[in-house]
């Protein structure tokens, strides 16, 4: 006779029905709608040049393209999700048009007037997934849509969308204080004008949201990251947001941070937006947007179907995940980066935990790590969310 399974515990449900959910949303939608990670601090630490071959997680492209600038042979940006490629996709055909306008509109404003016609001229130089996503989605850039900017669409950008209206609507001068530290002149007017700020956004039902799995899932941040900050930073994730916040915004000058300045305003602007869309880059990213090629697939199917002598492989964070989810799938990850590595090749990543406990322990012997270099470049990360920045050189 069968023996019944023992029912399973509350707590295991909950952990799997959030990582269902977590797949569904990362296999449905746009995540991010801009990169998340400071390049400023990639180019320091990769030194690209001439005979750089890299391979990289798209992401939103905005780094893929911030690289070119150092004008590397090519570019391969790998990602499982078709719609962050078609972002890349049209931001490359933009680039192409060579209208900077037309650039800036649609992606340093986030809008543009008459975005349906910018995208049906570059729409045919499309691929045809590209063509599919942009198609349905163009309206994203409708400047008289109730959102009005590209920025606050996608799964991160409803995210920020949802949060900041609900604080403005709770807290009134939550937005004045904002744009008070965005115009701060100094690190001592950013101090003061976050003191004011910092009291407005946090209270109840912000320490309430930041609790919420779905807000979690909306920003890309899977349980097993939320997990590796719980059992690492003292306070857990509420003190560690609240930290990381103090941190960016008292310590680090404002003028130039992008990154929250487009989701706290729905925008960039000219002096303080990516590189890709810096008038002055226009002609280098033109002459070498075709270096950058896209791939829909996982990192490991990309080594697969293209080996080579790579020189510099960008991971971002996903690591956190598989090795929570699938350590086999993490060490062959490994085993390929390391086969598919030319001599000395460098390796990026970025964790949501402060060590290296995802490396498997047979990797550690074939790279050496530089955490005299990372530790001290991590305190000047402009985005400031991820707990660690590690680097490291195939022996």
């Amino acid at each position: 006779m069968l023996k019944e399974s023992p029912p399973r515990r509350p707590v295991q449900m909950l952990k799997s029905a959030h990582d269902l959910v977590f797949r569904h949303v990362h296999n449905s939608n746009l995540i991010y709608n801009t990169a998340w990670e400071d390049p400023r601090l990639d180019r320091q630490l990769m030194k690209l040049d001439a005979n750089s071959r890299v391979v990289m997680i798209t992401s939103a492209g905005c780094n893929a393209l911030d690289y070119l600038l150092d004008n590397p042979a090519e570019i391969h940006a790998v990602d499982m999700n078709y719609r962050q490629n078609a972002l890349l996709e049209l931001k490359q055909a933009l680039i192409r048009q060579g209208n900077f306008e037309e650039l800036f509109e649609m992606f340093g404003f986030g809008s543009h007037a008459e975005y349906a016609f910018v995208y049906d001229r570059v729409r045919k130089t499309l691929s045809e997934p590209a063509r599919k996503f942009w198609d349905k989605r163009i309206s994203f850039f409708n400047p008289t849509s109730l959102k009005k900017s590209f920025y606050y669409h996608g799964t991160s950008g409803i995210a920020a969308y949802v949060m900041g209206n609900a604080l403005f609507k709770l807290r009134p001068n939550v937005k004045n204080f904002a744009t008070c530290l965005l115009d701060a002149r100094s690190l001592e007017e950013q101090r003061d004008a976050y003191e004011l700020f910092e009291r407005e956004i946090w209270g109840p039902f912000s320490n309430w949201l930041l609790r919420q799995p779905t807000l979690m899932t909306l920003l890309g941040v899977p349980r097993p990251q939320i997990k590796l900050i719980q059992d690492s930073y003292p306070g857990g994730l509420t003190d560690y947001v609240k930290d990381k916040l103090r941190h960016v915004f008292t310590e680090l000058p404002i003028s130039d941070n992008y990154f929250w300045r487009v989701y706290m305003t729905g925008s960039y602007t000219l002096g303080c937006c990516p590189n890709y869309l810096k008038q002055e880059n226009q002609p280098a990213l033109k002459s070498r947007v075709d270096r950058l090629k896209s791939y829909t697939t996982t990192l490991s199917g990309f080594l697969r179907e293209y080996p080579g002598q790579y020189t510099h492989f960008v991971l971002l964070d996903h690591q956190d995940w598989l090795a929570a989810h699938d350590t086999e799938a993490l060490r062959d990850e490994w085993e390929l980066i390391l086969a598919n590595s030319a001599p000395g090749a460098k390796i990026l990543m970025r964790s949501a935990g402060v060590n290296l406990d995802f490396v498997p322990d047979s990797i550690r012997s074939r790279v050496r790590f530089f955490p005299e270099r990372t530790e001290a470049l991590h305190q000047l990360d402009r985005v400031g969310t991820y707990g660690s920045l590690h680097f490291a050189e195939v022996l």
